[in-house]
């Protein structure tokens, strides 16, 4: 073999190496987790910008992910499944709420766990649970109680009589 045939041979091999190292943080840093847990189902009025992939935190940290979401045709409530770490035991009075990382981030699902003695199990539910809060509709309703009160305001200062003007001024 030339020397040209092996420095070839050795760059490719360089080549993937590195692409195999990308490929492993891709993987492991991608929200997915390659360890299996049990799971958890929640039912939520509103999910928005909730994804499949996205955390399940409990005080802040990261102890599951979420798996799969769908509508229940009965009650026209969004189903989260969630897969939660196998050494973290939730009790039966936990509650979920979807909550923002940032005023620009995405959702995760905050776990609070409760003081049951009584633990969940593969496949339980979470009962109490706490929607989306839709940034949208918080301004859209701070603007319109804004123009509301301008509104109030003016009406006000219309009906009362403007004081007549002092002589001598």
């Amino acid at each position: 073999m030339s020397r040209r045939s092996i420095a070839e041979i050795l760059a490719g091999a360089v080549v993937l190496a590195v692409a195999a190292v990308f490929l492993f943080y891709a993987v492991t840093h991608s929200g997915r987790t390659l360890t299996q847990g049990y799971a958890l189902t929640a039912r939520f009025d509103r999910i928005d910008g909730l994804a499949p992939g996205a955390d399940v935190r409990v005080s802040g940290v990261k102890v599951g992910s979420v798996v799969d979401q769908r509508i229940d045709p009965e009650t026209y409530l969004a189903v989260v499944t969630m897969r939660i770490d196998p050494g973290i035991r939730l009790p039966t009075d936990t509650s979920a709420e979807i909550t923002s990382e940032s005023l620009l981030g995405g959702r995760y699902v905050a776990l609070v766990p409760g003081g049951s003695e009584r633990m969940l199990a593969d496949g339980g539910t979470i009962e109490a649970t706490q929607s989306a809060i839709s940034l949208e509709a918080l301004l859209g309703r701070f603007i319109f109680s804004v123009t509301d009160l301008v509104s109030a305001v003016g009406k006000e200062a219309e009906r009362q009589p403007s004081a007549p003007a002092r002589p001598g001024n």
